[in-house]
């Protein structure tokens, strides 16, 4: 460890850790987090992941070269699953050199134009190291035109993108019928303008919303050139399984399926639970004795160390203010009822991750099928701070393994099912199988939740969810 910080201070740098399989905190060839953003919405926000290639200095040719020597340095531990995913991704980097999905010239449109490599969709469990093979990939393509961002904070982009555009129609006027607008299409257009590869890390679909307009988007993206890198814990088949009318998002797994090659990336180890120094006790149980008072004194130890005092702090989320109780600093001090029992989200959640690198969760309750909404928000919750390196304090009622219980609802969930069964018309015995109603997206997405908890107890993502030298 202290050879390791000896490097980062001797090369001037500070660790982004997005390397789930790194045996030593540090590496000198992984240069400082850089910013990156399209120009609207989620996407012109810090979208921070780690940069090997970006610098001039680099001396690698591509990610599989990169890997090999974090390889013989012993940074890495050889994973064949990981090598192979990289070799195909390599070849695809190559593949990408000079391409661009624009049209330089007018003449250059009576001329056909330079056919798209396919994309790649890489899936497997929890912790195996997709992200870092992405990041890898990303980091060693040669265009400024890309993006790398969580799903999550892409789909909130694409849906202010509609809004505005649905604003900037002309009123309608009075007794006349208003002309039918599809905005998806221009919507397509314009981030195809700001990027010609995009990655996503963390593709899911949840919500419906997302489920009904992504055949129609991905599609126009495509036909515009886009390439896609994306990772998932699900295969392209189960994207959305049980999901609400999936019947409509099913030809978008075909879409996918048609421009993106898909690779499995499992080798059945999660490395955010390897044995890595902690980063000393930061989550606690709601049985220990004195455990408030405990966490009130390591709060105060930290907020003496802001230049601020403790206060209520509000912050200003797409017009709307978010407040919240207690904060000092760049340190926020939550209960789980403030951060998921009331009516906040994905965009809530990305702001706070700009403006805090610490945040204390105390009072998380068992999360039993009672209380799939506060589960979702609290796996989104853990999505953002995570994407953004910001450390967590967490005090629980059970531990880690043990806070997402699956079991029967009781009478009165059954009945306010019954009801909204019954306001969407469907049978009962139709929707016992949906995902919304069961759990199962929940019980699935907590296993990557808990394996990013773990991770985020350790000194090396202590050390480089560290703001105060940027």
């Amino acid at each position: 460890m202290a050879a390791g910080k000896a490097s980062l201070v001797a090369h001037g740098l500070h660790l982004c850790v997005k390397n789930k399989l790194l045996l030593n905190s540090t590496f000198p060839d992984i240069v400082s987090c850089i910013k990156r953003g399209l120009a609207t919405g989620v996407l012109s926000q810090t979208v921070e992941v780690p940069s090997a290639t970006t610098s001039p200095k680099s001396s690698f040719g591509g990610p599989l070269e990169h890997y090999n020597s974090l390889i013989r340095d012993g940074q890495l531990r050889e994973d064949l699953q990981q090598r192979a995913a990289l070799e195909k991704l390599d070849q695809m980097q190559k593949d990408l050199r000079g391409y661009s999905n624009k049209n330089s010239t007018l003449f250059s449109k009576f001329f056909s134009k330079r056919k798209p490599p396919k994309g790649y969709y890489i899936y497997g469990d929890v912790g195996t190291g997709k992200t870092m093979v992405m990041d890898m990939f990303y980091d060693h393509v040669e265009t400024v035109k890309k993006k790398r961002v969580h799903f999550h904070g892409f789909m909130l982009d694409v849906h202010k993108r509609i809004h505005r555009l649905k604003q900037s129609l002309p009123k309608r006027k009075v007794g006349k019928m208003a002309k039918a607008y599809d905005p998806i299409a221009p919507v397509a257009e314009e981030i195809s303008e700001e990027a010609c590869l995009l990655c996503f890390d963390e593709f899911q679909v949840t919500d419906i919303a997302d489920a009904m307009i992504l055949k129609q988007l991905f599609e126009n993206l495509f036909l515009n050139g886009v390439v896609v890198v994306a990772t998932s814990n699900r295969p392209p088949d189960d994207l959305y399984k049980n999901g609400l009318q999936r019947v409509n998002f099913v030809p978008f797994i075909a879409v996918l399926k048609e421009y993106c090659q898909t690779l499995r990336l499992d080798s059945g180890i999660d490395y955010r639970r390897r044995n890595c120094p902690a980063a000393g006790k930061l989550f606690y149980l709601s049985s220990e004795p004195d455990v408030d008072a405990t966490l009130d004194k390591l709060f105060d130890e930290m907020a003496f160390k802001q230049n601020d005092i403790t206060r209520p702090r509000s912050l200003k989320v797409h017009g709307r203010i978010l407040t919240l109780a207690k904060a000092c600093g760049t340190i926020a001090d939550c209960t789980f009822e403030e951060l998921c029992d009331r009516p906040v989200g994905a965009s809530d959640y990305l702001e706070i991750s700009a403006v805090f690198d610490t945040v204390f969760i105390r009072n998380i309750p068992l999360l039993t099928l009672n209380k799939k909404t506060q589960a979702r928000r609290f796996i989104t919750l853990i999505d953002a701070l995570y994407e953004h390196k910001v450390r967590v304090v967490l005090l629980a009622e059970a531990p880690l393994d043990d806070l997402f219980v699956h079991e029967h609802q009781d009478h009165h969930d059954h009945h306010d099912t019954h009801v909204l069964l019954d306001d969407l018309g469907i049978s009962r015995d139709a929707g016992s199988s949906l995902a919304i109603f069961t759990g199962e997206e929940e019980v699935f997405a907590f296993q990557r939740t808990v394996s990013r908890l773990t991770e985020m107890q350790t000194e090396e993502y202590w050390v480089a969810g560290d703001r105060s030298s940027k």
